[in-house]
């Protein structure tokens, strides 16, 4: 199995790679401006929000974009298709799975997680810049379907006949809190999954044999059917992207629960 991740050694030593910064902050602030203040060299700036997603609706806080609008912003970004991706933030992969997650979704066959992400690279003593490169325009097309999507119906079905992991904080699972969504609670089946549970201390992933043992925990095992949400499908790609580091394939509810609750008649639990 070809990780989905790369090192920061690795990364430096590649060639012809685009590289896409994807710092993301839930409220704020923009990530673009974190950019502007030092990021890898060549790398181009993704906006979570504008390029990853569609705009919030009934599809949830960060529904797929069309896949005519992806290709454009890919392209601008000078994503093609047969050059390798390297995508990164300062959050240990929560933003950067995102865009891992949609582009493999349309189609991209090479795109990796610089793991540790930007932390992990200056404290490997590589350099960052303040300069905002040049970008040729890719050639990317989008192919909707690469990944398995689940819908709310799917989701609720998995939460029984497989494993619905709810990649959310645990308080949040059990509906203690909400600080985002207007209803509290989690999709009745679902296991609680954090996905800071998917990183130790310095914010890169656990190796694959140790993440096993954490999915193993929560039911997910080769042969199971699996699949993971969060608020707006943003975490859950992290969850997503844990489980294809321990060799364990799985589905995104990509709407997640800022869909789920769209629909009165869906049923909610807590605790």
């Amino acid at each position: 199995m070809t990780s989905p991740l790369i090192t920061p050694a690795d990364l430096a030593a590649l060639g012809d790679v685009t590289v896409l910064d994807v710092r993301w902050r839930l409220g704020g602030p923009p990530g673009v401006e974190l950019y502007r203040e030092g990021h890898l060299p060549g790398a181009v700036f993704c906006d979570l929000d504008a390029d990853l997603a569609d705009a919030p609706g009934a599809g949830g806080r960060h529904p797929l974009p069309e896949a005519g609008l992806f290709q454009a912003a890919m392209r601008r970004l000078g994503v093609s298709d047969a050059r390798p991706v390297v995508v990164y933030d300062d959050t240990a992969a929560t933003a950067a799975a995102r865009a891992w997650w949609v582009l493999r979704y349309f189609g991209h066959d090479d795109v990796r997680v610089l793991d540790g992400g930007l932390p992990a690279w200056t404290e490997a003593g590589l350099p960052i810049t303040k300069e905002t490169p040049d970008v040729a325009p890719g050639d990317f097309t989008a192919r909707p379907g690469g990944m398995p999507t689940l819908t709310a119906a799917a989701a609720a079905a998995l939460a029984t006949e497989g494993v619905l992991l709810d990649a959310r904080a645990a308080e949040r699972y059990r509906g203690e809190v909400e600080p985002v969504d207007p209803v509290a609670g989690h999709v009745p089946g679902a296991v609680s999954a954090p996905t800071t549970d998917n990183v130790g201390p310095d914010g890169r992933f656990l190796d694959p044999a140790a993440l096993r043992a954490r999915f193993a925990g929560l039911g997910v095992a080769e042969g199971v059917q699996a699949g993971a949400y969060c608020g707006s499908g943003v975490t859950a790609a992290h969850e997503v992207l844990a489980l294809a580091v321990a060799g364990l394939p799985a589905a995104l509810y990509v709407g997640s629960w800022s869909h789920w609750i769209t629909d009165p008649t869906r049923p909610i639990a807590t605790g």
